[in-house]
């Protein structure tokens, strides 16, 4: 039964929701970097020079490691070019919504990241990440996808991507 005191209740309890909502937000940004560790895809997009989010985004497969999110991508992807071009501010998501076209936008209330990329041309490097990625994605493919990373840092057919997450 709803009395004047519950609604006298609710109603003196209303102003704290949007600092209720802002802490939940903040324990999920506080955890945001264990998402790092236990998802098995990054959302992401370039910055553009004028600031705003490019038009291409995509869901990849990724490692973390102290402070970097590394993806391995052919050359003329996107991803490589927008570097190469300069724009090597990026926005990174944290999660699996499936592909991004067909995620209605769900991706955007994930953890998030602004990074800074570059491309990664160091082999020691190479090789410590895709171990990492080849224990992470051991059972999504990785017997098929391993190689091909490998051979493709190799003959440049691919190449490495560092995004190295602001602090």
């Amino acid at each position: 039964m709803i009395t004047r005191r519950t609604i006298l209740a609710g109603i003196s309890l209303a102003p704290a929701v949007p600092l209720l909502t802002r802490a939940a937000w903040a324990g999920e940004v506080a955890t945001a970097e264990d998402k790092l560790e236990t998802s098995g895809l990054v959302y992401l997009t370039p910055i553009k020079s004028n600031g705003d989010e490019s038009q291409c985004k995509a869901e990849i497969w990724f490692a973390y490691e102290a402070g970097n999110v590394y993806v391995v991508t052919p050359p003329d992807a996107w991803r490589a070019q927008a570097v190469r071009q300069g724009l090597n501010r990026a926005r990174i998501w944290v999660g699996d919504f499936g592909n991004w076209t067909r995620s209605n936008g769900a991706f955007r209330d994930a953890p998030e990241f602004m990074a800074t990329s570059s491309i990664e041309t160091d082999a020691t490097v190479h090789a410590r990440i895709l171990d990492v990625m080849g224990g992470k994605y051991a059972e999504s493919g990785w017997s098929r996808w391993g190689p091909r990373f490998h051979e493709g840092l190799v003959d440049g057919s691919r190449v490495m991507i560092r995004y190295a997450l602001d602090t």
